[in-house]
This record gives structure tokens, sequence and C-alpha cells, in this order.
């Protein structure tokens, strides 16, 4: 039987995280962040972990296969057995597709866009407060999510794709997001 799996989409700040941890409570399934899930591995040291440590220490970008490897991984522990929300991965059409040679193990049931103002979105960011965030940071952020995740809303408009207004109060837009996920989710 095939693992069933939620991708969520949204530029940074657009509250997918926090919708994928209500949601993920809500049904029983394992939230998989990518970056979560990196970090974990550099931090236990596993050898998948070693291998990315070496690439982030020079500046490039884990590559896809490592990623892939690091998620199979992470979709055969037992929280997972039930189904995941991946949230942040894929993040570009190159992923998108190495997510697809796993097509035999998983099936993508939808795909959740999180749309959100830009204006809105650069608001909410800086009074989040990080020192990451700062009004410049955050639209070049924005930019770069458009340029490369955007085509990714093209990629699966055919896999059930489901599009949240992320405007909203954190329960509306939970609301919303249970109702336009319960034909695809039992």
């Amino acid at each position: 039987m095939s693992q069933r799996l939620i991708i969520f989409l949204g530029p940074p700040g657009a509250g997918k995280g926090t919708q994928a941890e209500r949601y993920t409570e809500y049904k029983l399934l394992a939230h998989i962040s990518t970056g979560v899930l990196l970090r974990d591995h550099v931090e236990n040291k596993t050898e998948l972990g070693l291998s990315a440590k070496e690439i982030l220490e020079r500046g490039d970008l884990v590559p896809d296969n490592l990623v892939i490897s690091m998620l199979q991984e992470r979709l055969n522990h037992e929280d997972a057995s039930g189904g995941a929300i991946l949230d942040g991965y894929p993040r570009t059409i190159p992923q998108a597709q190495s997510l697809d040679s796993l097509k035999t193990k998983i099936e993508i049931v939808a795909v959740v866009v999180f749309e959100v103002n830009k204006e809105v979105l650069i608001q909410r960011m800086l009074e989040r407060g990080r020192s990451d965030d700062n009004e410049e940071t955050i639209k070049q952020r924005f930019e770069v999510y458009k340029k490369e995740t955007g085509p990714l809303i093209d990629y699966y408009k055919d896999n059930n794709l489901v599009r949240i207004n992320g405007l909203g109060e954190e329960e509306e837009v939970f609301n919303e997001l249970r109702k336009k996920l319960a034909p695809f989710v039992e």
C-alpha cells in the first residue's frame, strides 16, 4: 500500500508550518519539514547528515537525491505509516520530479497552496520579529518563492490542488483547510 502524502506550498510566513502542526494533530499524520529533517540528520551525525553538513559548510545546496534519501528514511518511521504532510518539499520542479521517483511507494493525495498577499506577508513576518526578517530579505525570499516554487502550482494542477487563503485568523484558515481537504483525506 502506498503512503498518502499532502504537500503544503506557500511563501515563507504564509502559515504552512502552523497549519501543518494543527492538521497533523487533527488527522494523526506525520509533519515532515525538510528543514527540520536536515538539521536533525546533521545534529545526530547520521551518514546522510555528515554528507549534508560537508555540502552546507561549502555553502552549497543539499542535492535532491540526498534530501529524497532523508525523506524516504523519515517516511519509514511509525508515525508516518498513516501518511504525512510535506512542509517545505518540494520547492522546485526538479525536486518534484525526484519525489515522483518514489511513486511506487507514495501517493500525493492533495497539494495545498497557501495564498497570501505580499504586503500582508511582509507585515506579518516583520511582526514575528526574527533576526533574519527585515523587509529586504522578506521581499527577496518572496521573489525566490515565486520564481522557484510558483511553477509547482502548475506542475501539480492535476493533483487535487487546493487553494487556501492564508490571510485569515489561524482558526479560520484551519477550518478552511479541513473543509477543503475533507474530500481527499478520510
